[in-house]
Parts: structure tokens; sequence; C-alpha cells
């Protein structure tokens, strides 16, 4: 059973992995906003920053957006607040938690602070992707709860449109109401109308400076986790890949973040977005312009108090909100106050309108490489042998071969990023040898009797290959994972992202360069080639060391030959709705080991002494998959 719990962890929780903005670009949004005050509200909301910053003032920034922090910084200012939510936190209690107790946040903003150096001096999509590989590789290291928020839900999507003829406040209400598909525009709402009533009971009289004081810090964190969902509303490909089953998300989703998408907002307005790891200063201004009005209504709740809006649920407390994002897929049930809908639509007009659903005028989408497969694997390689299986036969000689497979796997390429690689596969095969060059006997009068005077002769065989990842040493995930299950699911999902991502020393994580992908792959596939079965064993004329003359004798034998890749070069990928396709380059060390013999010829003779052949090659193969996907109602909801 808890094997069976571990497979479904792997196949569910990891493909589902994809956020929005990365943390610097959410700090940038937020930093323009609060930049973009004019001084009225810039005033207040430094008053309100410094209401909550008392008794935390060793962990919170003296500057609510400090424009010269960069790496190794010692405070966390409010700019980072909406970074760190959603990503590194899944509540607004969580958040301030976060924030204000755990050693690993400054570290956090460390890891997000080379990260935004390490973009800006990008020049190329190959740079960039190196730069996302290393910041996921720290955010693992230091964050140990990264892939498990972030895999969660669709939380970080918009809510397809169902109908185009949709109008803007039915979409917002539909966003919010009980039962949709939890998703930003809704999380939105929900925090920022938590955020409105603590800002609005902080100009009420009767509290004591320690309950102004937590309720200030209660009210930003709430704000800053309902930002954090606005602002993934600018990127690209959270309008775009918003349908479909997690592989058709991801997919969309990357695909639209680095090529960009025209959109059009609930006023009219048309712009590009781009998304993830590609915004441009275009983009963080316009997405700040949103946030700031929403900070506006946070700072005029808190200054006059909104009389309008009425008290409900979350007045009688002090604390942030706890709604956990990663523990529902749907939007839990509240009352609205119908005041506080009339501020979101103000707010949320602003935002693009989302692809439809399913259906005739939907955004063309793609695949990620993530989830099962069946598929077929033909490849030819060339193998350069140590010598023949006889003792005496030390020349070195070539032998082109050809494979077919069947290829049944898992597929969790690029899973945090498209350096990463999770992939899990059984091929199941036949292979076809040609003749090696070493020759048993060089004298032109043996030539008419063709392969069988060739040191390793024409072969056919069965074969498997296997692969998967690891963390530490080959195969260990099948141990671990399992293990982690019992004690820590959340470790269990760390060491499985970890070693997706080229494993605890991540040596093997795939290098993206113009020209296509390299990736070294020591242990993380396996072959095994059964020659001799495929009919009857294998024939061959092998020279006798023991007998004085030299004499050869005819023999059958079976042998199995193990190969392991050690390097591999993908220069190209192609990929739809539901297949890939990709050529496949990959160098590889091997060992031929021989079986049992019986000698045919001289009948009753003793056998002939062999040895192993050492070999190494190369392969070229064409993988093509399809990909099982879910059907999901048209509606999306």
């Amino acid at each position: 059973m808890k094997i069976n719990r571990f497979i479904i962890l792997i196949l569910i929780i990891l493909p589902m992995i994809a956020t929005a903005w990365v943390y610097p670009e959410h700090r940038d949004i937020t930093l323009f906003a609060i930049q973009k005050l004019d001084s009225v509200y810039r005033a207040r909301l430094d008053g309100l920053w410094a209401l909550a910053r008392k008794g935390y003032e060793s962990r919170l920034d003296v500057y609510v957006a400090d424009t010269a922090q960069n790496e190794h910084p010692k405070y966390i200012d409010y700019a980072a607040f909406p970074a760190i939510a959603g990503d590194h936190s899944v509540s607004a209690e969580n958040l301030v938690y976060n924030v204000l107790q755990t050693d690993w946040i400054l570290l956090v903003a460390d890891v997000a602070a080379r990260l935004k150096n390490g973009l800006a001096a990008s020049h190329n999509t190959s740079e960039r992707a190196a730069e996302m590989r290393d910041s996921d590789l720290r955010f693992l290291r230091v964050d140990p709860e990264y892939v498990t928020r972030a895999g969660s839900n669709n939380v970080h999507f918009m809510l397809a449109l169902p109908d185009v003829e949709m109008k803007s406040e039915e979409y917002f209400n539909l966003c919010l109401k009980k039962g949709s598909e939890i998703n930003q525009l809704g999380i939105y709402q929900w925090f920022h109308a938590s955020a409105l009533l603590k800002a609005r009971r902080l100009a009420s009289a009767g509290l004591t400076p320690e309950q102004r004081s937590a309720l200030a810090l209660a009210a930003l964190a709430d704000e800053a986790f309902a930002l954090h969902f606005l602002e993934d509303g600018f990127s690209a490909g959270h309008v775009a890949g918003i349908r479909g089953n997690a592989a058709l998300r991801k997919g969309t989703h990357d695909y639209y973040d680095e090529m960009g998408l025209v959109v059009t907002t609930w006023k009219g307005e048309r712009m590009i977005l781009t998304g993830d790891a590609y915004m441009r200063e275009a983009d963080a201004i316009r997405a700040a312009t949103t946030i700031m009005e929403s900070l506006e209504q946070l700072l005029d709740a808190a200054s006059t108090g909104y009389p309008a809006l009425l008290y409900n649920d979350c007045l009688d407390t002090n604390l942030p909100d706890t709604l956990n994002i990663a523990r529902t897929d749907t939007m839990p049930d509240r009352v609205i106050d119908p005041a506080l809908r009339s501020l979101f639509s103000h707010v949320l007009t602003t935002t693009p309108v989302p692809g439809l659903a399913t259906g005739l005028g939907e955004i063309p989408r793609f695949r990620a490489e993530v989830g099962p497969f069946i598929g077929i694997a033909p490849a030819a390689r060339f193998s350069v042998l140590s010598g023949g299986f006889g003792t005496t036969q030390q020349t070195a000689g070539v032998v082109p071969g050809l494979e077919f497979a069947i290829h049944i796997g898992l597929g969790m390429d690029g899973v945090l990023n498209e350096s990463g690689d999770g992939l899990v596969f059984l091929d199941l095969g036949y292979r076809l040898d040609g003749s090696s060059t070493i020759k048993v006997e060089h004298d032109p009068a043996y030539k008419p009797f063709g392969s069988i005077l060739s040191a390793v002769p024409t072969r056919e065989a069965f074969y498997a290959r296997l692969r998967m990842p690891y963390y530490v040493v080959p195969g260990d995930l099948l141990i671990l994972g399992p293990l982690l299950l019992l004690i820590s699911p959340e470790k269990m999902n760390n060491v499985i992202a970890r070693a997706g991502q080229g494993g605890l020393i991540p040596w093997q994580t795939g290098l993206i360069t113009p020209i296509g992908r390299f990736q070294f792959i020591l242990g993380r596939e396996m072959g095994v080639c059964f020659y001799g079965w495929a009919q009857n064993p294998d024939a061959y004329i092998l020279p006798d060391p023991d007998t004085d003359p030299l004499e050869y004798k005819f023999v059958s034998m079976r042998s199995t030959q193990i190969d392991i890749p050690f390097l591999e070069y993908r220069p190209f990928r192609t990929f739809s709705k539901r297949q890939t396709a990709s050529l496949l380059l990959q160098f590889f060390a091997g060992v031929d080991i021989p079986g049992k013999m019986t000698v045919l010829n001289p009948e009753g003779s003793t056998p002939v002494r062999v040895k192993t052949i050492w070999s190494g090659g190369v392969r070229l193969a064409f993988d093509w998959r399809f990909y099982y996907a879910k059907k999901r109602s048209k509606s999306g909801h």
C-alpha cells in the first residue's frame, strides 16, 4: 500500500509544479507599486509598516521597500512579502510565521537576489535556463517545503472563461463562488477582503497599542498574500495555461511565458504579456499599477474605515488569515459584503481576460513532457569492441546495430525547470547486430564464408532498458521513497524533486545550450541485452589457446550485454497536446559477459576459455511518446 501511495505521489504531485513570477519579479512588481503611491498614501503605508514592525525590528526592514537590498540581506522588507506568499508559504498566517520565526527565510531572500542578478546578466535563453536551474536547486536546499507548496493545486492559475459572453462581474463572482476550482482571482478576493476588514478595524477606537500592532501586521500579511495572486494574473503563462491536465497547463504555461501573449483587460485595454523569468520592466510597471490600486484600498480602509463595510467573521481576530491554499482544491464558502465586491471589481477590471475553456476559440496549447506515456524507440548504434570472446582475440573492432523497442514510462522532464529530468521508463525490444570488423581469419580465401568468420558474427537479441532518477546512488529512490513516505512525506517530495534536478550533487542537471540539451546521465539509465535467446544460441568460431598447434572450434553460446550511457544530447524536441518526439544521441560504455558454452565441432572436445568483451559507443535514437491524459469537463470547474 505504501509503495502504491509513493507511485501515486510521483504520478500526480510532482507534475503539477508550476508557479508564476519568480521571487525577484514578485518583489520588483510590489516595489514599483509602492514607489507609484503618492505622498499621502506612501506616508500611510510607512506608518502602517512602522506599527507592524514593533517587536520585530531585528527581522523586518526599517524601509517598507528597500531599494538597496541585494544579496545576503539582513532584513525582510514589505516588498518581499508578496514574493514569499504562495511559493514559500501557504497562508497569511504561515507567511508571518516564516518571515518572523524561521532562519531559512533570509537564505531564500539571498537566493532570490542572486537569481535577479543572474537573470539581469543573461544574454539568451540557455543562460536564463541555467540561472533558473541553479536558483531552483538553491531554493530546494534552503526551503524544505518548496516542492510541496508548488505542486499542491491550480491556485496559481486563472479560472478558465466558461463563456465569451460572460461579464466581468459574473466572472469575478464565479472565481470566489463556493465549489469553484481554486484560482488566482478567487484567492486574491478572499485575502484582500480579510485585509480590508482588519484595516477597517484599525480605524476604530478602543484598541491597545499591542492590538493595533498585531492588527497592522495581520492586515499587511493578508494583503501581501492577496497581492501575490493578483500579480500572477499578469504572467502570460497563467492567463493561457489554465485548462487541461497538469502536462498541458505546464507546457502551455512555459511556452507563453517565453513567447509572450496578446491579451485584453476587462476594461478593453490591449497589451502583450510575458511570464516567469522573462518579465520586462514594462510588464512590472503595468502590473504595479493594479497592485497600487489594491494597496490604496487597504490604506483607505485603515485611514477612513470604509463606513459602508459591514463587520463579518474576521473582525474578532487580530491574527492573519488561516486559509491554507495547499489543502483545498475548491473555493471555500464565505459571505462577502456587497460593498467589498464593488472594491474588488475596481481592481480586477484592470486584469487580463483569461482564455476560454476547451472548445472553439481556445488558446493553442502545448504539452510538457509529464505524465504516463507509451511510445516507440527505434535506434541505430555503433560499438567499438575491445576484441572477441576468445582470449587471444585482442584486436579492437566495430559493430553496427539496430534496435526497436516499445516505450512505457512516466515523463517528468522539466518538473521545476527545463534543466530537470525526472524521466522514468522501461523499454522492451529487439536488437539486430551486424558482424564485427574483427576477423577470425584474414586469409582472402575464407571471404566467401561471410560473417561466421567474424570474431562476433551477426546476432539477434531481446533487450530491456530502464531509466529512473536517483538521489545519491542509482536505484535509491526505490528504497528512500517508501521509507520517507512513512517518516516525512514532505522530505520525500523534496528528495524526489532533487533527484529530478540532478541528485544531491546536481552534476546530472541538464545543460541548455543554443544547439540543444546536454546531460550527464551515468547511473540513471541501463540497458541489458540477451544474445542467443531470440532463436538458438549464437554460433562462434573461437581459437583454443590450450591446443598446439592452435585449433579453431565451432561453439554455441549465449551472452548478456550491459550498456550504461553516461552522456546524452538532444538536438531538438517537438510536442503537441498528446504526442512528443525527439532525437537522442547517447554515448555509452558496455560489457558483454559470456554464458554457458557448448562445443559443436569437434564433438566432445574440451570447452574453449573465453573472456568478457568491453565496449563503448554511440546510440542515435528516435524517442516518440504518446501521453495518457484524463478527460476534463468542458466547463473547467
